[in-house]
């Protein structure tokens, strides 16, 4: 029995009785707690009163299929990893849903060993405080993500070899990060790992940084410089923002590429280098080749192997980790005596934007446990950590449904699903009322005491 399995809990919605009972069995022999639902608008009404820790939902359903619904828990519970179960004809539609966030994919039939194992990999880290980073080479990248989780295992592929990678990425993003474990994964992980922002360093001393200097080569040469090609040396350079690279620069550097040697700056014999290069941008350089702006022969050298980093935004299921493992990390270095992120806190940190991406997270956990005052960290705390009212999060149309949903299910739950009484409270006919409960698929049957 997987740790921690018996306080999870998996919703399997299919409308085939017959599979639905098989993946509750299976599930309930591992230990988890299973809730069935025959349908989607059924799924909903159990999300809405007991909120699962993962959902398992076919997709050609009656009524509103498996990706209609996956778009409702990613809306309004954006925090449940969805799995999706399909047909061989079904396919694409499957894809395209992993592309958008769905956490796996399954095809019928399905194998009780590989549902089982994307199960353990969807509720890596649920109900726990700890992180779900692995051991080893990738154990500082905090992820569920299915998106990074593909990134990992191709960079376990590739992090054998000494191709060249080129990491594209938004700021913030964990692109040195991800460089590292690559570096770390490979047969270089004992050698030196050597990092340059190539757009922090001046112009006139980015030559000299990357590639050396010998005494007398330019005012102030005083003594030979080994450059950051021959400091990493049996490892790896990591070259971020190598978009910001020069062009006279571009040249030299396609150069080291191809011949494996340096030439310090006022040298007339070059030095052999054996080193892995990674670089790293948030710049479209493609287009960058196409205005001339980088050369293309250089972007060919370099993007041999090319990884593309999501947004925190597309990765949105990892937040509540990569917050706990931030505010873990952060309370040791401050030496605050905190125990966790409060619900209402984690439920607003999974809703921002995030344009900042990663770097923005840990800034503003930071921010909270510098400040904090008790053992949680509030919503409260972290409204004021954003420098924004918790209201300019999300749209008026958003704002209002989700009081709408919410206002519904609390009544419901205070009436046990009398709607007749739940009407009058809110001061509403029943046809309207039963408007509105469709609206947001809600079952009153589903609030009943010992209802389904």
């Amino acid at each position: 029995m997987p740790a921690n399995a018996s306080q999870l809990t998996v919703l399997v919605v299919d409308d085939d009785a017959s599979l639905r009972r098989t993946l509750e069995l299976r599930l309930r022999e591992e230990g988890y707690r299973v809730l069935t639902a025959e349908s989607a608008e059924h799924a909903l009404a159990r999300l809405a009163v007991d909120p699962p820790d993962l959902v398992i939902t076919d997709v050609r359903m009656g009524g509103m299929d498996g990706l209609a619904l996956f778009a409702e828990i990613q809306r309004d519970h954006p925090l449940v990893p969805v799995m999706i179960l399909t047909a061989h004809g079904n396919v694409p539609d499957a894809v395209d849903a992993t592309r958008k966030g769905a956490f796996a994919y399954l095809t019928k039939p399905i194998e009780a060993s590989e549902l089982l194992r994307q199960v353990r990999a969807a509720l890596d880290g649920a109900g726990d405080e700890r992180p779900a980073g692995a051991t080893g080479w990738r154990s500082q990248i905090v992820t569920r993500s299915a998106a990074m989780r593909r990134v990992l295992d191709e960079v376990e592929m590739v992090a054998a070899t000494d191709v060249t990678v080129l990491v594209c990425g938004q700021t913030g993003t964990g692109k040195e990060l991800l460089a590292q474990a690559i570096h770390d994964a490979s047969p270089r992980r004992e050698r030196p790992f050597v990092p340059v922002n190539c757009g922090a360093i001046p112009e006139n001393l980015l030559e000299s940084e990357l590639f050396g200097h010998v005494r007398g080569a330019f005012t102030g040469a005083i003594r030979d410089h080994r450059g950051l090609f021959q400091a990493a040396d049996g490892g790896t350079l990591f070259m971020d923002e190598i978009g910001d690279m020069p062009a006279q620069l571009q040249v030299k550097l396609l150069r080291v590429l191809q011949e494996r040697e340096v030439r310090p700056v006022g040298s007339l014999r070059g030095v052999p280098i054996d080193v892995r290069v990674i670089s790293a941008t948030h710049r479209d350089l493609e287009e960058a080749v196409r205005q001339a702006a980088f050369r293309e022969d250089l972007y060919y050298r370099l993007n041999v192997v090319r990884f593309d980093l999501p947004t925190l935004a597309e990765r949105r299921e990892d937040i509540p980790l990569l917050a706990r493992h931030f505010l873990s990390t952060l309370a040791q270095k401050y030496r605050k005596p905190l125990r966790g992120l409060a619900p209402e806190a984690i439920e607003l940190l999974s809703r921002v934007a995030w344009p900042g991406n990663v770097r923005q997270l840990f800034n503003v956990v930071e921010k909270c446990v510098a400040l904090a005052s008790s053992e949680w960290v509030t919503a409260a705390q972290v409204e004021r950590a954003l420098n924004r009212p918790v209201e300019d999060l999300e749209s008026f149309d958003e704002g209002r449904r989700r009081f709408e949903r919410d206002y519904l299910v609390r009544l419901l739950k205070t009436t046990e699903g009398n709607v007749t009484v739940a009407a009058r409270l809110a001061k509403r006919n029943r046809s309207d009322f039963y408007t509105l409960l469709a609206r947001h698929q809600l079952e009153p049957g589903s609030f009943k005491r010992g209802g389904d």
